[in-house]
């Protein structure tokens, strides 16, 4: 049962032409863009420090923004209180969402991992790794303030909110300018934001040893949080 939801939450998401816009075409736009045009001033070679940018946008746009929309929409149109009569229980209703994210999260990974490499990334084995595991603990936990966005707030609102958001983070949250590039005190608070910590984390993992203790602690603490807030806020309806 729950594989069965999970695969239903993975389809519907993957031929919903406005999450493919989200989740994939723009960052894959800005991978190769970014790569290939000095738009802003990055180290050669650029493409090393594009991606890490980008996996962590590619994250962000799916389990948050994607997220919080769907799930607004969704108890919007009943859909969440009808699953709810259904014999799937509470937990598998979370479940199944949960692993739909993280199976979107792999492809977007795969997809753009493969338009980089042929872009010139050259990662090694650990970096990869690494990238991935923060990969899954930034799905949850940009998946859980996803739903404690879409499960507290008007669709239509949730909408506008998580678009909204997105930007920020995108322009000023860490992802595509450096949070040292920034006055120092604006850099203090990017990296204390789970998007600063995420592409921070990933940028240490591909190009260094390993990611440090800051970037996992801040992810963990936003996720503990959201997800408590979420489980005892969310409504059906």
């Amino acid at each position: 049962m729950l594989l069965a939801h999970a695969r239903t939450e993975t389809k519907l998401t993957l031929r919903n032409g406005e999450q493919i816009l989200l989740t994939l075409l723009i960052p894959i736009a800005l991978l190769v863009g970014l790569t290939l045009i000095d738009i802003i001033s990055l180290p050669e070679p650029r493409v090393d420090s594009v991606v890490p940018r980008i996996f962590a946008l590619a994250v962000t746009s799916s389990a948050f923004t994607g997220q919080a929309i769907a799930l607004g929409f969704d108890r919007r149109y009943g859909v969440l209180k009808r699953l709810a009569a259904t014999a799937l229980p509470r937990w598998m209703l979370v479940g199944g969402r949960v692993l739909a994210g993280i199976t979107v999260v792999a492809i977007q990974l795969v997809v753009l991992g493969v338009i980089a490499l042929a872009l010139g990334w050259s990662p090694s084995v650990g970096g990869v790794l690494w990238s991935v595991a923060l990969a899954v603990l930034g799905a949850l936990t940009f998946g859980a303030l996803g739903v404690l966005l879409g499960g507290t707030l008007r669709a239509e609102l949730v909408l506008a909110l998580a678009n909204i958001i997105w930007f920020v983070l995108l322009l000023a949250g860490g992802i595509i300018v450096r949070a040292e590039s920034m006055p120092r005190g604006v850099a203090g608070i990017i990296e204390l934001l789970p998007s600063g910590a995420l592409t921070e984390g990933i940028d240490q993992a591909v190009n260094g040893a390993g990611p440090g203790w800051q970037p996992i602690v801040v992810l963990v603490a936003w996720g503990v949080v959201a997800a408590v807030v979420a489980g005892r806020t969310t409504r059906l309806t």
